[in-house]
């Protein structure tokens, strides 16, 4: 099977072959939920399309943690049933569905109490691993561990010594979030959907109380199409209401949005061999290892402003080095903040007030014939909630359709992986490029490494790492562009790779030699050149700005400063 690829020109072709025959399954919204529902579609044998007003993941699915993980927490709020899903869907990501994107990642549970803490948090984590190793997908994992006060400074140097008595250690797991929502589209569309980002619904076509479709804004090239669908399928997560209200449908559910925000220092600012989950009085505080970094978060706060740019205030900056500076024994300054990213969770609401309570579990409804929404849940079960929208969709079809089949269809790349991790060396010396440097790539793309090899053979130039962020290569940007869906810089940056969040000067010292590497590649002049780099220059300020700022609403009024780009 030839992997799809995502380029300019298949861009056009998918939003022109959605508007010349009628679907079976139009999804909107190109989140990891939206994603993975047009996976589930597509390999039912479903005429299937997915469309993204903006870039893939560009909201909730590339501003998360980062984690694959059961909800260790939710065990005390005896949710057995939802720990039980995810630690199923954990183990298959990592086994068999995507194990070159989704890795194990060790956790340090510091005590700090003597005696009970350690029966009581020790039965929880052991029966962590027995529900997941009973999931039948849990035995590649290493089990939980007690530790002594001394063992667990040992393998956590940065912890005070009066932070802790003693320490748990277990596993859960991490992938790059934007990575791997954009490999779920591309596998998506090898399968034979098609799929557009920049294409923005703007209304939805009617006859009688059903839906039949959509309109459909190209922000790129400008021009409207319609889409018919037999079902669509609304998967737009904090956007659920703003999307029901293009049929004046509020839904039988209403999507409140909690603002999260982390922290990315350099991996030297510490010193630890292991990942931490510590308790605050709100929630839980992950510093999470993350390559060459750390990752800290999150915060837990409602949010009801901008919901394509959510902002981090000072406030929120200052709580985080607060709470983790309380157990390090080198704190850590603002000057240490490398990156800083906030997200929105996508929440049922009407069961709490408080949003660390509300329900991370998700629903599905079909509030008007030919429209099936589907919100909440969390990364690790997208599948799942992708599988729970595809059956409500295919009541509606009036056809026999084949069951879910995704739990046996691996990502594009996962596919003789680890044979390739095998041989890495060899493929190192094959190519003259370092075996660290192959790690990387098979790391980010698995087989589809090949694709890139064959890129920096016709051009050896594209085998250097960028100049300002060495961690990543020159094909990575021209392969973001051609075959990833890439179509502004701020993709690259901030999606394709991570430079946005892991450089001091936060990309603007790459954005550059990007803009120039992709320009080829999607038939910018030298205006659009720096038009781009203009605008991701404004981006980065606002959010520096609004970081400075005290409060929610200054910060999301200082974020603002810096419109969106659009080619048009």
């Amino acid at each position: 099977m030839r992997t799809a690829r995502l380029g300019p020109a298949e861009r056009l072709r998918a939003l022109a072959a959605m508007a010349e025959r009628e679907l079976d399954v139009l999804v909107v919204g190109a989140g990891v939920v939206g994603a993975g529902t047009a996976l589930d579609a597509v390999t039912r044998g479903l005429s299937t399309g997915l469309v993204e007003a903006r870039d893939w993941a560009a909201g909730t699915s590339s501003r998360s943690s980062k984690l694959i993980h059961g909800g260790l927490r939710y065990l005390e709020m005896l949710d057995f049933a939802l720990v039980r899903e995810a630690l199923k869907e954990r183990g298959l990501l990592l086994e068999k569905l995507a194990p070159h994107l989704v890795k194990p990642v060790p956790f340090l549970y510091p005590l700090r109490h003597k005696g009970w803490e350690r029966l009581y948090a020790g039965s929880g984590v052991a029966l962590y691993d027995a529900m997941s190793v009973s999931s039948g997908h849990g035995r590649g994992l290493p089990v939980h561990r007690h530790l002594s006060r001394r063992r667990a400074l040992r393998v956590a140097p940065c912890l005070k010594k009066d932070a802790l008595v003693g320490a748990l250690q277990y596993y859960d797991a991490q992938m790059d979030d934007a990575r791997y929502v954009a490999t779920l589209v591309r596998t998506a569309a090898t399968y034979g959907a098609q799929v557009a980002g920049g294409a923005r619904v703007v209304g939805f076509l009617r006859e009688g109380e059903r839906v039949v479709g959509a309109r459909v804004q190209d922000v790129e090239a400008g021009g409207e199409y319609e889409i018919r669908a037999r079902q669509v399928v609304n998967a737009t997560g904090v956007w659920t209401d703003d999307t029901q209200g293009l049929i004046a449908e509020r839904g039988q559910f209403h999507v409140r949005a909690s603002k999260g925000i982390h922290l990315v220092v350099p991996k030297d600012r510490i010193h630890s061999s292991t990942g931490l989950i510590l308790r605050t009085e709100k929630s839980v505080l992950f510093v999470i290892p993350w390559g060459r970094h750390w990752i800290i978060g999150t915060t837990d706060t409602d949010w009801d402003l901008d919901k394509a740019h959510p902002a981090a205030s000072s406030a929120d900056i200052d709580y985080l080095l607060e709470r983790v500076n309380a157990v390090l024994s080198v704190p850590l300054t603002r000057d240490d903040v490398q990156g800083v990213y906030a997200g929105l969770r996508p929440l049922l609401a009407g069961e709490s007030d408080a949003t660390s309570k509300l329900s991370r579990e998700h629903t599905v409804a079909h509030p008007v014939p030919g429209m099936v929404v589907v919100a909440g849940g969390k990364y690790t079960t997208y599948r799942v909630m992708a599988k729970d929208a595809v059956d409500e969709a295919v009541h509606g079809l009036d056809q026999r359709v084949a069951e879910c089949v995704t739990e046996d269809i691996p990502l594009l790349g996962a596919e003789g992986y680890h044979a390739l991790w095998n041989a890495r060396a060899r493929m190192a010396a094959r190519t003259g490029i370092h075996v660290a440097r192959v790690e990387h790539l098979l790391n980010r793309y698995g087989t589809l490494v090949e694709e890139l090899l064959e890129m920096i053979a016709a051009d050896p130039a594209l085998g250097e790492p960028l100049a300002a962020a060495d961690d990543y290569l020159r094909a990575e940007v021209v392969y973001a562009a051609s075959h990833e869906g890439a179509r502004h810089l701020e993709d690259v940056l901030t999606r394709r790779t991570r430079i946005s969040i892991e450089t001091f000067d936060r990309g603007t010292r790459s954005a550059r030699e990007c803009a120039e590497l992709m320009a080829p590649v999607l038939g910018w002049d030298k205006d659009r050149i720096e038009r781009e780099v203009e605008y991701y220059e404004k981006r980065v300020e606002a959010e520096r700005e609004s970081q400075r700022q005290p409060d929610d609403q200054t910060a999301d009024a200082a974020r603002l400063g810096a419109p969106d780009i659009v080619a048009i």
